[in-house]
């Protein structure tokens, strides 16, 4: 089966570069949020002489990603009460099509 992409006009290819350009800033936003608060933790932490390891980079990224879905979902971030139940397994189909796509091995 051949696919084919229909060919943008130059007013939706301004459209699609200024929404790219406004995802990579977000994204890089996020990044940086979540390595700042890697490092403050860490830095925190050693200033009152905690034993402890400062939680990993995955912990604030999993924080982040939680309460992005908790607000894709209309779930309130600090009960987790309200959501949208469909939303939420959209969302997760949309992340297990992902997993299989990519990363389960074929055949």
């Amino acid at each position: 089966m051949t696919e084919t992409c229909r060919i943008l006009t130059p007013a939706e290819q301004k459209i699609s570069g200024i929404m790219v350009r406004a995802e990579q800033a977000m994204m890089a936003a996020i990044y940086k949020a979540v390595e700042d608060a890697t490092t403050q933790t860490a830095n925190e932490l050693r200033s009152i002489g905690a034993q402890d390891e400062a939680p990993a980079y995955d912990y604030f990224a999993a924080t982040a990603q939680q309460q992005l879905f908790l607000s894709q979902c209309g779930a309130d971030p600090e009960t987790l009460e309200g959501g949208n139940p469909e939303i939420a397994a959209q969302i997760i189909t949309n992340y297990q099509n992902i997993s299989d796509h990519y990363w389960r091995k074929k055949g």
